[in-house]
């Protein structure tokens, strides 16, 4: 049963006035006419008594308003409460994070719970090789990402942070004792890609298989997540790039570090599923910005 048919009964029912019924449902008499045939073809039997100077109710169509007056009650409350908790900031959020929980994060959770304490934050990680993955599976409301982000369904927010890139190689390798190298280099180190569903310009800002100048750089294998790559880097089966915080978290006695030179900053913000946007994602946003800003040139 179609529900725009149950609203016009309703209405109708109120009215007791084709023209008046049309002008609150925006439509026109005639289609509110057609909407109550429909119905009335649908129980078989008339709802309304009409003549050239009254419309009223007949004893099925009392009936009928009766039973269905609870129901549509119950569901306007629904929607009512639905609105209202879409505009709360209580509950829990889901907030899904890279790799590493910097102090981009755990600094962003701690200013939004400050701010909201009636909504508590669950962090769950989310693996390099699937960025938006539980974002568009509803497992997270709002995501850390590297941006930009040109992903139509998803919205973010404002660059949190803006690092350079370091390279972690093996202690045994070459590069391993250098104070840093120029993105140029990369041409002759294979680097380890991601595998899995992230989109090709993730995978170039992760693992760019070009230098700036456009030289090739080889491919040394994928993996899906930043400690597998790590262990193929300490076995010394290639590089991977890594931001400054992340490289800064992952210090191990078998992977060097090396700054890199010559590459697009890494810049970390907010992204989310622009149909599901609540306002704990916008406040969310809201804190993680903030928190940049109290945060000296915005580094993590």
């Amino acid at each position: 049963m179609e529900f725009r048919e149950l609203e016009c009964f309703v209405i109708l029912s109120e009215e007791l006035h084709f023209a008046r019924t049309a002008e609150r449902l925006y439509l026109s008499p005639g289609r509110v006419s057609q909407l109550i045939r429909s119905l009335e073809t649908r129980i078989g039997g008339r709802l309304f008594q009409r003549s050239s100077r009254q419309v009223r109710l007949t004893p099925l169509g009392e009936r009928f308003l009766a039973d269905l007056r609870p129901s549509l009650d119950g569901l306007a409350s629904a929607v009512s409460r639905a609105k209202a908790a879409a505009r709360d900031v209580t509950g829990v959020i889901r907030v899904g994070f890279l790799s590493t929980p910097t102090d981009v994060v755990t600094g962003s959770v701690r200013a939004f719970e400050s701010r909201h304490p009636e909504c508590a934050v669950e962090l769950v990680e989310i693996p390099l090789s699937d960025p938006f993955g539980k974002l568009r599976a509803g497992h997270v409301d709002v995501a850390f990402t590297l941006l930009p982000v040109d992903e139509p369904d998803l919205v973010t927010g404002g660059g949190l942070n803006r690092v350079a890139y370091q390279l972690g190689v093996s202690t045994r390798h070459p590069l391993a004792g250098r104070a840093g190298i120029g993105a140029e280099e990369l041409a002759s180190l294979p680097l380890i890609g991601l595998e899995g569903p992230a989109p090709l310009a993730w995978r170039e800002r992760v693992t760019p298989s070009v230098t700036p100048s456009g030289r090739p750089i080889p491919l040394a294998g994928r993996v899906a997540t930043s400690q597998e790559g790590l262990t193929q880097v300490a076995l010394g089966r290639g590089g991977m790039l890594f931001c400054t915080p992340t490289a800064a978290h992952h210090t191990r006695p078998d992977v060097s570090f090396v700054p890199v030179a010559g590459l697009p900053p890494s810049i970390l913000g907010l992204a989310w599923v622009k149909s599901a946007e609540t306002a704990a994602i916008r406040a969310f946003d809201e804190a993680a910005a903030g928190h940049a800003v109290g945060t000296a040139a915005l580094v993590a």
